[in-house]
């Protein structure tokens, strides 16, 4: 599964400002609901914060893949973003968060949700794929370095 199926450039932002997890999780939910005219901003935070109950996404590595599955997604979606400072993310290694790599899949996709995980995790445990993100100098840039090495299954 290629990067950019599910990523696009307008829901990729760099130096982003987030003073907490709470916040990290708006501003992704945000970008979303923009292109997104099925989702609402408040129903993807809603539903990421419910998944962040159940265990934290923070993998480690400075890394967090929030995630969740919503009734009236149609398909795929992703955001990532590239924080300025790092933040407090209940990470599985207690460091902080600075790169978020948001996923929302249909309800009903419990195979595709696994494998757009898999894929997603397998790419940012790649020392060259994590240090193309973290150098970005803007959102152009930071997209176009997370679908440059797309990993395919």
């Amino acid at each position: 599964m290629e990067v950019q199926s599910f990523l696009s450039q307008h829901r990729t932002r760099c130096g982003v400002e987030a003073s907490s997890k709470k916040r990290a999780l708006q501003i992704l939910s945000e970008l979303i609901a923009e292109d997104q005219p099925t989702l609402s901003a408040d129903e993807i935070f809603l539903n990421l914060t419910a998944r962040e109950r159940l265990g934290s996404t923070g993998l480690g590595g400075g890394i967090a893949i929030p995630h969740c599955r919503i009734n009236n997604c149609a398909t795929t979606v992703g955001a990532l973003i590239q924080l300025q400072t790092p933040i407090d993310y209940e990470a599985i290694d207690s460091k902080p968060v600075d790169l978020l790599f948001a996923l929302i899949v249909p309800e009903e996709a419990h195979d595709e949700h696994l494998q757009t995980l898999a894929t997603i995790a397998e790419q940012l445990s790649q020392p060259g794929y994590l240090q193309s993100l973290r150098s970005a100098k803007d959102s152009e840039s930071l997209f176009q370095a997370a679908i440059s090495q797309a990993v395919t299954q």
